[in-house]
Formats: structure tokens, sequence, C-alpha cells
């Protein structure tokens, strides 16, 4: 059994992964509004090249994705370029849990937010979410978890 990630390359693609984590994470039916709305979200507040999303394959079947926003923060002394990146939507359908598949989506934007010499790498979890995101290095912060881009 292999993990295979492609990058999503098409609006629609992405909006259908968003419904599903909408429906499977926050537990309702997206109404067609809220859909519309995020759909406007990425066409015009996320610049070119700043947003990366992939889908993950598992022998075959789609069954993950996951996706980096890149972006500027306020310089810090612990990020003195400000350029950071946020994970979000990292999501793997309940039959494909357990199988390494949201390590290998994590790990694979992460290291394309570390490619683009990202200070500081941010994400929201869940509980359920922390050992993934701990066992690759993110400090937990309460409402937020964070990794050094560059350390």
């Amino acid at each position: 059994m292999m993990t295979v990630l492609r990058k999503i390359d098409d609006i629609q693609t992405l909006m259908d992964w968003r419904e599903e984590v909408i429906r499977n994470v926050f537990g309702e039916q997206p109404d067609q509004r809220l859909l519309d709305a995020n759909q406007r979200y990425y066409l015009s507040h996320i610049p070119d090249g700043s947003h990366l999303a992939f889908v993950a394959s598992y022998d075959g079947t789609d069954c993950g994705c996951g996706a980096v926003c890149l972006t500027d923060e306020l310089p810090s002394p612990d990020n003195p370029s400000g350029s950071c990146a946020y994970l979000m939507n990292i999501y793997v359908r309940e039959a494909f849990r357990n199988h390494g598949i949201a390590h290998r989506i994590v790990s694979r934007l992460v290291e394309e937010a570390k490619n683009r010499r990202c200070g500081k790498i941010y994400l929201e979890t869940t509980a359920d979410g922390k050992p993934v995101y701990t066992s690759l290095g993110f400090r937990d912060m309460a409402d937020m978890m964070k990794l050094s881009g560059n350390a």
C-alpha cells in the first residue's frame, strides 16, 4: 500500500475537500452561502503562489487533503523575516486513518513552507490531531501550535 500526494491545481477540487472538512470536522452540512464565501475568499484574498494544497491517495483512492497558506507577520526576534505559514484543512477520511497519511500530508506541507523560508509555521488542531503535530516538532500554544521553520 502506498500513499501518493499530488498538488491540487483547480479551485473546484479544493472547494470539494473544504466542503467535506466542514461537514465531517464541524459536524454540519454547509449551506451554499458558506461554500460561495469560501470560494470568493480563495479567489480574491489569496495571492497566486501563496497557497499550496495537496490530495493524498492511498492505494489509488483519494483519502485526505491538506493546505498551507504562506503569508507575513510582524517581524520578531524569533522570526526576523516575518515570513510564516498556516497549515489548514489537514484532513484524512476516517476509513484511512492510522496509516500515517496525516503525517505524510503535514510533513510535505512543512517541507514546502520551509523551502519558502518561513520562519514560523502555525496551525489550529483538535485534540485528535495533536499527537501527529507533536511528533513533527510542533509546540502546543493553547489554541494554536507552532513550529520554528528554520530550526
